[in-house]
């Protein structure tokens, strides 16, 4: 079965693609890009402190609408809870 040419290709196929994608992994975590002529250099995020200042603000505001979303929510079926008991 392993002399079989149609399993060496399957296999040498599926070979190439595992490396492929650690390959792509690895240049991922470590910010290394190719550009057009397969050149590869390392890219250095710029960290933004605005944007990090805005992102967590809108996190903050996201967090307040949730709880007030719950928070109404709750008190809606509360209402609806007492009036039901109020019929009864």
């Amino acid at each position: 079965m392993i002399g079989d040419p149609f399993t060496m290709v399957v296999a040498i196929v599926l070979i190439t693609g595992i490396a492929s994608v650690f390959k792509a992994k690895y240049r991922a975590q470590n910010g290394i890009i190719e550009d057009e002529d397969g050149n590869q250099s390392p890219v250095k995020i710029a960290r933004d402190d605005a944007l990090i200042a805005e992102v967590k603000s809108l996190r903050e505001r996201v967090q307040v609408l949730e709880r007030i979303v719950t928070d109404e929510q709750s008190t809606v079926e509360l209402n609806r809870e007492l009036e039901r008991l109020k019929s009864l």
